[in-house]
């Protein structure tokens, strides 16, 4: 017999050939496209360290959804730029605030496309942090988990009402699923989902992000290591999943995706419902300005990253690449 005996290479001889034995399939629907929304009208701010990502009007983000659903892009998750401060963050939950302006305006234009609200105080507090502000014991300040609950659930209700599909709770706090559910189940929102950000490492691949939504810390802790996740923990991401799930989740997410791959795989591995990973900022920004500087081809590894992601195990792939993505697989 002629050597090698085996030669993995006749299914690699062509394109159609490569895709008909193609293990992990990409396709539109598998994204979720995150949109910064702000107050205004006819408003479109490019985020300086994110190009191609925009702060927009509510207006602005209706044109965005709109040309989204007609690539094949079918849900997205709305981040709100409101126009004032304060230490609660009341505006996160303001029924004429942009986010639940823009659910309004979006599910009235395009019906059938899903949409998602981040459920965080960080964008909405003067201080930036995900919460209330206290000092502990030690003197030391920090977030008041139990007192950001409350914060949190008026945040998610005030997204239900105007008629979210998702809400999606990306605080880190202990127990906010829990009293997000119950206060969604008492007010008749039952078949609200809740996409819980389970596995959020305290990561510095969130830099552009604090850019767009201006949430950078400003006061309190210096950083947010006390509630999002050590970086060095594996085990810890499966515990915060299952207490995300015995609280009432319908998803869980892992974030950021490509330095935890590994972590997808194992949260995949271990649950029956549908996982998430957020293609973050700091991630979507390398790909950019490497692909500006030209020292790789853009296109290719933006396709080749998002495949990464769904291979390790997500069945929903939150990136700020979803639209020129899905224009690709088209």
């Amino acid at each position: 017999m002629a050597f090698p005996e085996e030669r993995a290479r006749r299914l690699r001889r062509s394109a159609s050939m490569r895709e008909l034995v193609r293990e992990t399939q990409l396709q539109p629907s598998d994204f979720m496209w995150p949109l910064f929304v702000m107050p205004g009208q006819d408003l479109r701010e490019e985020v300086p360290s994110m190009p191609g990502v925009y702060r927009t009007s509510v207006d602005q983000a209706v044109a965005d959804a709109r040309e989204a659903f007609a690539v094949g892009v079918r849900s997205l998750i709305l981040f709100g730029i409101p126009a004032s401060k304060d230490s609660q963050g009341s505006s996160g939950w303001n029924a004429e605030g942009p986010v639940a302006r823009a659910i309004r305006a979006i599910k009235d234009a395009v019906p059938e496309m899903l949409v998602a609200t981040d459920v965080c105080m960080c964008e909405y507090t003067d201080h930036g942090h995900c919460g209330h502000i206290h000092t502990r014991r030690d003197g030391a300040p920090d977030v008041d988990n139990d007192a950001s609950l409350e914060l949190l659930a008026r945040e998610a209700l005030a997204h239900a009402r105007a008629g979210a599909d998702i809400v999606a709770p990306s605080d880190m706090m202990d127990g906010r699923v829990r009293a997000i559910r119950t206060a969604l189940d008492a007010e008749g929102y039952s078949d609200v989902s809740i996409l819980a950000y389970s596995a959020k490492y305290a990561s510095a691949f969130y830099g552009p992000f604090r850019d767009a939504a201006d949430s950078t810390p400003r006061e309190g802790p210096s950083d947010r290591r006390t509630y999002q996740m050590d970086p060095a923990n594996r085990r810890e991401a499966l515990r915060e999943v299952r207490l995300d799930l015995e609280e009432g989740a319908d998803m869980v997410m892992v974030k950021p995706a490509l330095p935890y791959l590994d972590i997808l795989r194992e949260v995949r591995d271990a649950v029956d419902v549908p996982v998430a990973a957020y293609n973050v900022s700091g991630e979507y920004a390398m790909v950019k300005m490497a692909a500006k500087a030209g020292v790789i081809d853009g296109d290719r590894v933006m396709m080749e990253l998002l495949t990464s992601i769904r291979r390790a195990g997500a069945d929903l792939i939150l990136t700020y690449h979803a639209v020129e993505a899905a224009k690709l697989l088209a």
